[in-house]
């Protein structure tokens, strides 16, 4: 099972389908906590189920059990916390939550992307989560778009 992420940031909307295309993606999996702002374009949670399904075939699900608290992303973002503490903090959710048995392995079966708003995967949660979703469960591959 292949689990691919993408981020929308820096990337226009041509860009951002055409690479869900080309990974075959028929699943996407948002895992923002905040999926309506302006600042989402054409990414904004009324908009991006029926752009996947016109443009991608894909469907949507929003999936905040991936997603960090807001208390943990405004210590990072707003407060100046370092990457390594989030990091930390965000992969003791994923164990606290138990997400590796409260999602069963059949959400992933559909080629999946895991969408967030960095524009690359380095420092993301969505890397995090996938990469946590790899160490446990057996034959789980992860791409980044």
């Amino acid at each position: 099972m292949e689990i691919c992420t993408i981020g929308f940031g820096q990337k226009d909307a041509a860009t951002f389908f055409g690479l869900l295309n080309r990974a075959g993606v028929k699943q996407l999996l948002d895992i923002r906590l905040n999926n309506m702002s302006q600042l989402a374009g054409f990414t904004k949670r009324s908009d991006l189920p029926f752009f996947l399904e016109k443009i991608c075939g894909a469907a949507y699900q929003h999936e905040l059990l991936l997603a960090p608290t807001k208390e943990m992303l405004d210590a990072y973002r707003k407060d100046g916390g370092s990457w390594a503490e989030y990091e930390q903090r965000f992969l003791a959710l994923m164990a606290e939550r138990q997400v590796e048995t409260a999602l069963a392995p059949a959400l992933f079966e559909r080629p999946t992307v895991l969408l967030c708003s960095e524009p690359t995967a380095e420092k993301c949660h969505r890397r995090l989560a996938a990469e946590y979703l790899q160490r446990k469960w057996k034959g789980v591959s992860v791409s980044h778009l």
